[in-house]
């Protein structure tokens, strides 16, 4: 039997949960390296997700705390996606994707990790690039670490 490390995940698992909403503290933070801000819009700012389902899952997330899709304005809605689009763009050219899963999940019965602030997730794909890994083992592979995917995208939204 061959065994796959995940040793990221155990971060996660031990870590002790954070009070408060885990989104807006990092938008209200100065250090957006550390945090993975990847771009600060005007509404909206783009994270990488600090325990990704994969390479390059980020999320596009209103500056403004809230569970509902229905509550946000025009603007904030208008910039979001505008948000998403520059997000495919950066991640094709960085990564040569060859598709997206790009969704909300909406509350914790929706499958929400963080059920009290609205983010859509903006994920790369790649055939094959999860396999039976995520459902036999609850494994899954990252060829890359995140501070190396960090500075990667980075200098992507600096030059689009």
């Amino acid at each position: 039997m061959k065994v796959i490390w995940a040793p990221w995940r155990i971060e996660y698992l031990k870590a002790k949960k954070e009070k408060g909403c885990v989104l807006c503290k990092r938008s209200r933070g100065k250090q957006d390296q550390q945090s993975y801000i990847l771009h600060r819009g005007k509404k909206n700012f783009v994270i990488l997700n600090r325990y990704p389902y994969i390479n390059g899952h980020l999320m596009v997330v209103p500056y403004r705390h809230t569970a509902r899709f229905e509550d946000l304005r025009e603007d904030e809605m208008a910039e979001h996606h505008q948000l998403i689009r520059k997000s495919v763009l950066v991640l094709k050219k960085a990564f040569k994707p060859h598709g997206f899963n790009i969704g909300m999940n909406i509350g914790q019965a929706g499958g929400a990790g963080i059920a009290e602030h609205l983010h859509m997730h903006v994920v790369p794909r790649w055939p094959a690039d999860t396999g039976c890994m995520p459902v036999l083992a609850d494994t899954r592979s990252l060829p890359q670490y995140l501070q190396d995917t960090y500075k990667i995208l980075k200098k992507g939204w600096v030059n689009l």
